[in-house]
C-alpha cells in the first residue's frame, strides 16, 4: 500500500511541477515576459483551466503527503509480526531474608 501511494505521490508531484511551469507569468518580474497572446496556451479560459488543474493537483499532493505520513506512523508503532517466541519473563526475585539472629554460646 505504501509503495503504491508513494508512486502516485511522485506522479502527482511531477504533474504539479509541469502545471506550474505551463502557466504564464503575470508580472514578468525577471524580464522574461510572455509577450503576445498568440502562444500555445493563451486566453482566459485556458488560464482558468490551468489554475483549476493546479489547485486539484495541489490538493491531491497534500492528501497523499498526509496519508504517507500517517502510514509511516502506523508502521513505526505497530509491532512487526514475527515467528519467534516471545522472550520469557524474568523470574520474580526472592524476598530478601532477614539476617539470622546471633547464636548465643
Amino acid at each position: 500500500m505504501v509503495a503504491f501511494l508513494l508512486a502516485v505521490h511522485i506522479l502527482i508531484a511531477i504533474a504539479l511541477v509541469c502545471m506550474v511551469l505551463l502557466q504564464r507569468s503575470e508580472g514578468g518580474a525577471l524580464g522574461m515576459g510572455g509577450g503576445g497572446t498568440s502562444g500555445f496556451l493563451a486566453g482566459r479560459a485556458t488560464a482558468n483551466l490551468l489554475t483549476r488543474a493546479t489547485a486539484i493537483l495541489a490538493a491531491a499532493f497534500i492528501i497523499t503527503s498526509l496519508s504517507l505520513g500517517k502510514l509511516a506512523t502506523i508502521q513505526r508503532t505497530t509491532p512487526a509480526l514475527t515467528i519467534e517466541q516471545p522472550a520469557p519473563l524474568p523470574e520474580p526475585e526472592a524476598a530478601p531474608q532477614a539476617p539470622a539472629a546471633p547464636i548465643a554460646r
